[in-house]
C-alpha cells in the first residue's frame, strides 16, 4: 500500500494526522504492507524569511478571536496528548516560511529518511519552539535523523530540489488538495483532516480488504 503524507511543517493538525494514521498503521501491521513517503504543501508560499507573529497572522488570515485561537490550541493540545505528542504552544511565537524545509524533506524522501525529519521538524517546532526556516536547525535535525549534515548543509545553500518541490506541490494542488493534512492511498483514495486513528484504521482495512 503507498500512501502520500501531504502536509506542511508548520500545520498542527498535520501532527495529529500523522500520529493517529502511524497508530492506525501499528494496529494493522499483520494486514497491510506500506511504502509512506511525506509530500510537500505550503500553508504560507509568500511568507517572507523574517516571519510573523503568529496570533497576528492567524487573526489576519481567518478572522480569529484571541478567545478562538486559545480553544482551538487547547483542543490541538489535547489531541496531540492523546497520541503521545507534546504540544507547546506558548513557545511558537512566529510562522515561518517552509520552502527549505520541504527541500530538506524532499531529499529525506530519497534516502528514506522523510518521515523521520518530519517528526523531528514537527517536535522542533511546535515543542521546543524553533524556527523550521533556519539553516542551522534544519542541519541539525538532519543530522538527528541519520542524514549527512554537509549534504544538508550543501543543499540549503542552494536551489536544489526546488523546481522538484514545486513541482510536486503544483501536482497535489491540481489534483483537489487545497488543505492539509491530506492522505492519499494508492493513488486514488483521500482521507483528509486529522482524523481520529478509528477513521484511518477502518479506511485501511477496508482499502486492504478490497485489494484482489
Amino acid at each position: 500500500m503507498k500512501i502520500d503524507f501531504v502536509s506542511d511543517v508548520s500545520c498542527p493538525w498535520c501532527v495529529v494526522g500523522l500520529r493517529s494514521l502511524e497508530v492506525a498503521l501499528e494496529r494493522l501491521s499483520d494486514t497491510v504492507n506500506v511504502q509512506m513517503q511525506v509530500q510537500p504543501f505550503e500553508l504560507n508560499p509568500n511568507m517572507g524569511p523574517e516571519g510573523q507573529d503568529i496570533v497576528e497572522h492567524l487573526q489576519q488570515k481567518y478572522g480569529s478571536t484571541r478567545e478562538q485561537l486559545a480553544r482551538n490550541s487547547e483542543a490541538i493540545r489535547a489531541r496531540g496528548a492523546e497520541l503521545g505528542f507534546e504540544f507547546k504552544m506558548d513557545l511558537r511565537s512566529r510562522v515561518h516560511n517552509t520552502f527549505d524545509a520541504h527541500r530538506l524533506l524532499h531529499w529525506a524522501n530519497l534516502e528514506g529518511r522523510g518521515v523521520a525529519l518530519k517528526h523531528a521538524l514537527f517536535t522542533a517546532y511546535f515543542t521546543r519552539g524553533e524556527d523550521p526556516s533556519g539553516a542551522e536547525t534544519l542541519v541539525r535535525l538532519a543530522s538527528q535523523v541519520g542524514l549527512d549534515a554537509a549534504r544538508a548543509h550543501e543543499i540549503l545553500e542552494s536551489d536544489q530540489y526546488a523546481d522538484e518541490v514545486r513541482a510536486i506541490e503544483r501536482y497535489f494542488q491540481e489534483q483537489g488538495i487545497h488543505a492539509v493534512p491530506a492522505v492519499i492511498i494508492n493513488d486514488r483514495h483521500l482521507i483528509s483532516g486529522g482524523q481520529p486513528v478509528e477513521v484511518f484504521e477502518q479506511a485501511l482495512r477496508r482499502l486492504a480488504q478490497s485489494r484482489p
